[in-house]
């Protein structure tokens, strides 16, 4: 078990790191590299997001989830109150009212909060990917649990992203982590438990505008499992699934990724970078699943001692030992 957790910290920040260099849209993105992302590779210094970052440094996606489970180590479980902490401690550390990458739903909240407004209020309109992006801490305490995992991923995001469309997104890739961390679990169960847990997700938190992410889900993986090449898929689910901000859009995208890369972690990122957008924030969600099912061993030692080496404050194995022992 403790080397499929580990795994699920490395997918995260393994392919947050390389798909980070990725531009708005394929195009972009093919010809700024020539070709697909094959390493880590620094930002541009014109990129929108993280120009200046150098190869293999993680974003804001991979320090929140690290955040986040601390919180959950510090506490023993999740809560509301933890996880608005542990945010509200990484937008300081980061200088989050002058971060040019803070999410506008965080941002909100996170101000929201600092002014002492309730906890259950401050996340009402927080509608974009935030919370998933950092949900996969929540998903590698629950194995074989989704619905548990659907709980926990509901009580992280209701400081910031409490609208029941966010809620469906974090609970969808929680609850694919969740059943990937099974031995015995395949591919087509991991996206349908992530589908069954978008569902359940959707029940919950106050109601917002958004398409439903387990059928968005289903377009992405229809598309990802066309007998077409692998460019025209990645464009076909940038240009109707979408790779933007919104839930219904990313999460569906990192599933499709996922299928596209037969749950290699390796290739999931290759996919995410070339399918360009917020591509950083799609490989660490369909990475940090991959990571789950595959372990620890599905990424080359020479990638991870870079990764750990470009982010010395990212302590996997503490984290992955602490997170195991919260397992029931």
């Amino acid at each position: 078990m403790l080397d499929k957790i580990l795994g699920g910290l490395y997918g995260q920040a393994f392919g947050d790191a390389w798909a980070m260099p990725a531009l708005l849209t394929p195009d972009d993105t093919w010809e700024r590299y020539g070709g697909w992302i094959t390493s880590f590779l620094p930002a541009p210094e014109d990129h929108p997001f993280h120009a200046g970052l150098p190869a293999a440094r993680v974003t804001d996606d991979t320090e929140q989830a690290f955040a986040l489970a601390e919180a959950i180590l510090q506490e023993g479980r999740v809560s509301v109150e933890g996880a608005a902490r542990a945010i509200v401690a990484w937008y300081d550390r980061v200088d989050g009212d002058h971060c040019p990458y803070i999410g506008p739903s965080t941002r909100r909240a996170v101000q929201a909060i600092k002014r002492g407004q309730d906890l259950y209020t401050t996340g009402r309109f927080g509608d974009t990917n935030g919370a998933a992006m950092r949900i996969a801490p929540v998903g590698l305490i629950h194995p074989g649990d989704v619905p548990a995992a659907v709980e926990d991923a509901h009580r992280a995001c209701v400081p910031t992203h409490h609208t029941d469309v966010a809620i469906s997104g974090a609970a969808a890739v929680a609850g694919a982590i969740a059943a990937a961390m099974q031995e015995d679990a395949t591919l087509d169960d991991i996206v349908q438990a992530g589908k069954e847990a978008a569902d359940l997700g959707r029940q919950r938190g106050p109601r917002w505008t958004g398409a439903s992410v387990s059928r968005r889900i289903d377009m992405a993986v229809d598309i990802a499992r066309s007998a077409r090449p692998p460019r025209e898929r990645l464009r076909e689910i940038f240009d109707v699934v979408g790779t933007t901000l919104a839930i219904p859009e990313s999460v569906p995208a990192a599933f499709g990724v996922l299928v596209m890369a037969e749950g290699d972690p390796v290739q999931a990122a290759i996919y995410a970078a070339g399918l360009s957008g917020d591509a950083d924030t799609i490989a660490a969600m369909a990475c940090a699943i991959a990571g789950a099912w595959r372990g620890a061993d599905a990424f080359p030692a020479e990638a991870i001692a870079q990764l750990r080496a470009a982010n010395p404050e990212l302590d996997f194995d503490r984290v992955a030992r602490g997170l195991l022992e919260l397992i029931p």
